[in-house]
């Protein structure tokens, strides 16, 4: 019968010591690997936290789809906030905030212009006797040209007339008027009618730049009080 050999203490003491150390080493590999998830959820992307509809508390490492409909913390990998994301935005809910985006645009940029055009107005018009004298001349060039046209009126008149004394000739028969006379009365008569309506269209145009100069004077009052202002308080 073969012997066998024997195994001293000393020798089962060393394996069990190494065995213990082997199961250290690979307790501590083991619990390295099932951190790295939780580390990389505490890295530079930061937590998602938020309560959804039915009142669950959830974090993530991404935005999260159940809280989309509210907003949602993201935290610092020491739990304070770093940002406030806010709620998605449906297709309709979408379309309507740039729809108000764009209206609050406009509205700066009218506003602007406005501003703009007010500054213009102080340089053109940095007093009412400024403003006064650049409506009198407007007015005045106006004046200037339907006068020409009264006149011319009045020369059409002073035609028709002579016309009328060489038409009473023919009165009894008024089949017998040369058509040179006829032309003549006719274009009397169509001249007589652009100067007439080029009159109408002159006083229409005195009351437009009346009403221009009234809109501004209107304007710069309430402008010329506000610089006015500062330098009566001082």
């Amino acid at each position: 019968m073969p012997e066998c050999s024997l195994i001293d203490n000393a020798t089962v003491s060393r394996t069990i010591e190494m065995l213990r150390l082997a199961r250290v080493v690979l307790t501590g590999w083991m619990l390295g690997v099932c951190a790295l998830p939780a580390l990389a959820q505490t890295g530079g992307g930061g937590i998602y936290s938020c309560v959804d509809a039915k009142g669950r508390k959830l974090t993530s490492d991404r935005p999260i789809r159940e809280c989309a409909d509210r907003e949602q913390l993201l935290l610092n990998p020491s739990g304070t906030v770093r940002a406030v994301i806010p709620p998605s935005l449906t297709g309709p809910e979408r379309a309507a905030q740039e729809a108000r985006q764009r209206r609050e645009a406009e509205e700066r940029a009218r506003q602007a212009e406005e501003r703009r055009r007010e500054r213009a107005l102080l340089v053109r018009y940095p007093n009412r006797s400024v403003h006064d004298k650049e409506r009198a001349e407007a007015l005045s060039q106006i004046s200037v040209v339907r006068q020409a046209a009264l006149n011319r009126v009045k020369e059409l008149q002073r035609q028709r007339k002579e016309l009328d004394t060489e038409l009473e000739f023919y009165a009894k028969d008024p089949e017998k008027v040369p058509p040179s006379l006829r032309r003549l009365v006719d274009d009397n008569e169509k001249s007589m009618a652009v100067q007439e309506r080029f009159i109408a269209d002159q006083e229409a145009e005195m009351v437009r730049v009346n009403a221009r100069f009234d809109e501004e004077l209107q304007r710069l009052q309430l402008l010329w009080a506000q610089i006015a202002a500062p330098a009566a308080a001082n």
